[in-house]
């Protein structure tokens, strides 16, 4: 019974759903698996181990840290996720740190073991590449937005990539739970009495309402009007 409970839960890590239950098994059969408690970090920047995890249950957090200490957060990660496929790939050292947000569970895969597999099955290999060209296209994006956007407008746009997430055909969304201040600051570089500001008055304006336990888009059309006018896009 435990060991259909592991296959199973292998099964749901998107980058492996390519693999019937005797080749999940196989890879179950490689992994490390460990628990992490909230807040304990998972992978360090700069370590030199090179393996690929998977995010079994839990959620995690992949970050940087600016000389100051600043935290500067990239990707927030749910179960059916992975990372580390970067150093798994080119055996070079980490280039982010990860943390676990809640209680998380986590299965590492070896890299020599994830090159075995993604050579003998060309539809992970191109999941995988997939996957990297959204991380390039994103981080592009990123880049530009941190270039040329106010504070302000980072905040804007980052609130519209969490709201096209759960977008309804109504043109609303609700986005649970409720963006924490700190995170979006983190994410967009910015500080947390300036996300405040601007979402009270994106509140003001009857764009956004917070209600106990959500944040609803109630102008989801406005709101992207607002980011593409000043992306001239």
């Amino acid at each position: 019974m435990r060991r259909k409970s592991v296959v199973d839960t292998l099964r749901e890590i998107r980058l492996l759903s390519e693999l019937d239950d005797g080749e999940i098994a196989v890879v179950e059969k490689n992994c490390r698996w460990k628990t992490y408690g909230a807040s304990e970090q998972i992978i360090d920047q700069h370590s030199d181990s090179n393996d690929i995890f998977f995010v079994v249950s839990g959620r995690v957090r992949v970050v940087n840290y600016s000389l100051l200490g600043r935290e500067i957060t990239f990707d927030d990660l749910e179960p059916g996720g992975h990372f580390g496929e970067l150093a798994a790939i080119d055996g070079l050292p980490r280039s982010a740190s990860v943390m676990a947000l809640e209680e998380a569970r986590i299965a590492s895969l070896p890299s020599d073991q994830f090159q075995r597999m993604i050579l003998s099955h060309p539809k992970i290999a191109l999941k995988l590449m997939k996957h990297l060209a959204y991380l390039v296209r994103t981080s592009t994006l990123r880049i530009m937005d941190l270039s040329t956007l106010g504070a302000n407008n980072r905040v804007h746009a980052d609130l519209l990539s969490l709201a096209r997430k759960v977008t309804k055909d109504d043109m609303t969304a609700v986005i649970q739970p409720i963006p924490v201040h700190s995170d979006v600051a983190s994410r967009v570089s910015t500080t947390r009495e300036t996300v405040a500001r601007v979402m009270s008055d994106l509140a003001r304006k009857g764009i956004v309402e917070r209600q106990k336990d959500a944040l609803v888009v109630k102008d989801l059309e406005r709101l992207e009007d607002m980011v593409e006018d000043v992306r001239g896009e």
